[in-house]
């Protein structure tokens, strides 16, 4: 569930950093095409600071901590996701994760590495995978519309 090393939790800091981040994050928001509510902001922020892709229970559990609800959590995950500022992926369990894509990821998204003993989740950037342009591959490769996942045993299961 709730990791403090997958997000970090709410703490202060300086207020004129925290005000730039939010400023940015709201013409962000803005740009896509959304009411720029406190909530939204606040759902996209924590995923900013995350470390691994989230689902909707471990962001609710950290944003109870400043008053956004579970409702308000999951309808601001679909929405910025339709507008593509979250990147949502179902790693394997059939539970959604949310992240913001990093400007270096590659077109489609960057791979992901899940361990099998005890399903904790790494984000891969850097790596890609390179498939050549062939007509019989399916539409869905052929438009980088996939999702690549690496499984095995994490070091600190093996």
């Amino acid at each position: 569930m709730y990791d403090n090393a997958v997000l970090p939790p709410v703490r202060v800091v300086s207020c004129w950093l925290v005000s730039d981040l939010r400023d940015q994050i709201r013409e962000k928001i803005r740009g896509a095409g959304l009411r720029c509510t406190p909530g939204r902001v606040a759902v996209y922020e924590a995923l900013l600071h995350a470390t691994q892709p989230l689902t909707h229970r471990d962001l609710v559990a950290h944003m109870t901590a400043v008053g956004v609800d579970q409702a308000t959590v999951y309808r601001n995950l679909v929405d910025l996701a339709e507008v593509g500022l979250l990147r949502r992926s179902d790693l394997g369990d059939h539970t959604w994760r949310f992240e913001v894509p990093r400007a270096d990821d590659p077109e489609g998204g960057h791979p992901h590495f899940v361990c099998v003993e005890c399903g904790d989740i790494q984000c891969l950037s850097g790596v890609e995978l390179n498939v050549p342009r062939a007509r019989s591959l399916p539409r869905a490769l052929r438009k980088k519309d996939v999702e690549l996942q690496i499984r095995g045993l994490c070091d600190n299961c093996l």
